[in-house]
């Protein structure tokens, strides 16, 4: 078998580098490019693994500087950069819309199908419009539809079109229900709820469907005059009981609710179910496009054919797989009770998927967009790990992100034989000219972890001098050497807690030079992770990115 201990140091490094960690499982395949065969699998993962662990040990600034020794024994597979695919129909001006329901706040599955929408339209010089589904005024508020927009514009950095409310068309919603009546394609209901189950399941027609257009158009007036009760009586669409698609098994289209609308007051009391104004106002709005996940393809069929009875526009229909984010909960009703409950903090709890979340632990909005192209359109369900968006907001914030040191959990120690170094000059970033004051005092702070880690071993304490641990750790020299680096604070040093990705805190303490931050700034703490200032008081407060 080939020597091929240089190319695994290689990959090794290169993806420690990128990664934060070298993963064995990661450079196995790399070295297929350049002669592994098959059969020599067993004998060479050994190898890997002993160079990854040694690989491993070293501090970021030490691989950078390897990796420039082997870095020509990379091979690059080019790869075209990845966007999204072409769209189909898209003549003229593309026009497509977001459609939320203002009952809660935005999640990052609903940030994935807003972009696309918004790339699209963008892509083809259209517009994309916000359009509020808000016809239901027990769940609605303009709370949610104001944190809406502001996420929508300032935080995905998506420029609307518009911004819609269907509320604002009730009396188009009513003209077209009159349509339907008159073309004996609606007919008032006054079964109770299970029975109305009942008979669509197994495909039965009730008694309510054979009535006149004239009496369903008396009955319908009185329905808006308020002459019934809640769940009395809906208007319903006259479709085929029979058909497989139980949709098309006679819906409702209008139903009774008293509550007060956010933006419309008391004004309506009837109010459309979503298969029949998604339809509706598609038209209205001149969409050209709906992009939207494969969830609802057994809604197509219903909504063409209300398209088609009204005399409605069409628009092309493209549909993908859900977003699945793993291990996040995403639904708003469990959202909503687990706040209300104490177990979560509220809408940006660290341990949630939402953009309130993600915006404040320091996701920006380019690590959205490219989320988007990278996973394209697949007809399949896509699972996101949050690993994945680490990955990519790490290449985009390392490239960036000032550099400072932060130690959690500080242990301090007497060093013997120090010298007398009062200050040191770091630089802010390996790439940038910019240097910051770090002040040296008597005592020089580090992590526990470090030092139960490294405890008895000499390390090189970062940009300063190599210090040997133990009960008396004592100064051994200035030159840079091939020992663990580690990060530390002395005099000056300021308070600082970090919000984790678990929801708690820890505490610790960072270099005076994070005092020229400003909210909002997003930092690398040396060895530890990115994170994103949040408050700044006597004791600053940060909340964890990722690694």
């Amino acid at each position: 078998m080939k020597d091929f201990s240089k190319k695994i140091t290689a990959y090794a490094l290169k993806n420690s580098i990128e990664f934060g960690k070298a993963d064995a499982g990661k450079i196995l395949p790399k070295l297929f490019q350049h002669g592994l065969e098959k059969k020599d699998i067993r004998k060479i993962m050994p190898e890997i693994a002993k160079i990854v662990n040694e690989i491993n040990k070293l501090g970021k600034e030490e691989k950078e500087k390897k990796f420039k020794l082997f870095s020509t024994l990379v091979r690059e597979r080019e790869e075209k950069e990845k966007t999204l695919p072409e769209l189909p129909n898209a003549k003229g001006k593309v026009i497509t819309r977001l459609p939320p329901e203002p009952s809660k706040y935005l999640h990052l599955g609903h940030a994935l199908s807003f972009l696309i929408n918004y790339l699209y339209a963008k892509k083809y010089k259209g517009k994309c419009i916000i359009r509020f589904e808000d016809a239901n005024p027990e769940k609605v508020s303009k709370e949610y539809a104001d944190g809406i927009i502001d996420d929508v514009k300032n935080y995905l950095g998506i420029k609307v079109g518009g911004i819609k409310y269907v509320s604002d068309d009730m009396l188009k919603m009513y003209k077209y229900a009159v349509e339907l009546i008159a073309k004996n394609k609606a007919f008032m209901c006054f079964c109770d709820r299970e029975k109305m189950q009942s008979f669509r399941h197994e495909g039965k027609e009730c008694d309510c469907r054979n009535k006149s257009v004239k009496e369903n158009k008396n009955e319908w007036a009185e329905f808006l005059a308020g002459k019934y009760n809640k769940g009395e009586a809906v208007l319903r669409f006259k479709g085929d009981m029979k058909n497989l698609n139980h949709v098309l098994r006679d819906p409702v289209l209008f139903r009774l609710i008293n509550a007060k609308h956010f933006r419309q007051g008391e004004k309506y009391k009837v109010w459309p179910m979503y298969d029949f104004y998604n339809p509706v106002e598609d038209s209205l709005m001149k969409i050209t496009h709906i992009l939207r996940t494969n969830e609802f393809d057994a809604r197509i069929e219903l909504h063409e054919e209300i398209k088609k009875i009204l005399g409605l526009k069409t628009q092309t229909v493209v549909q993908y797989g859900r977003f699945n984010v793993i291990g996040a909960e995403t639904k708003g009703r469990e959202i909503r009770q687990k706040i209300e409950s104490g177990e979560y903090s509220g809408w940006d709890d660290p341990r949630l998927v939402t953009l309130k979340t993600l915006k404040r632990r320091g996701i920006i909005k380019e690590v959205l967009h490219e989320l988007v192209n990278y996973i394209g359109l697949s007809k399949k369900q896509v699972n996101i790990d949050f690993a994945m968006i680490a990955s990519i907001s790490r290449k985009i914030l390392d490239k960036k992100t000032n550099r400072y040191f932060f130690v959690h959990n500080p242990v301090s120690l007497k060093i013997l034989k120090m010298p007398g170094i009062k200050k040191i000059k770091a630089k802010i970033h390996p790439e940038k000219k910019e240097e910051r004051t770090i002040p040296v005092g008597e005592n020089i702070l580090i992590s526990k972890d470090d030092y139960d880690s490294f405890v008895n071993k000499e390390v090189r304490l970062m940009n300063l001098f190599n210090i040997k641990l133990g009960e008396k750790p004592s100064f051994t020299g200035m030159e840079n050497k091939n020992v663990q680096k580690i990060q530390w604070v002395s005099k000056d040093a300021v308070k600082v807690k970090v919000m984790m990705d678990d929801g708690k805190f820890i505490s610790g303490i960072a270099e005076p030079s994070i005092s020229s931050l400003s909210i909002g700034d997003i930092v690398q703490f040396e060895r530890f992770g990115f994170a994103r200032l949040d408050k700044k008081n006597k004791e600053y407060e940060f909340w964890f990115t990722h690694k």
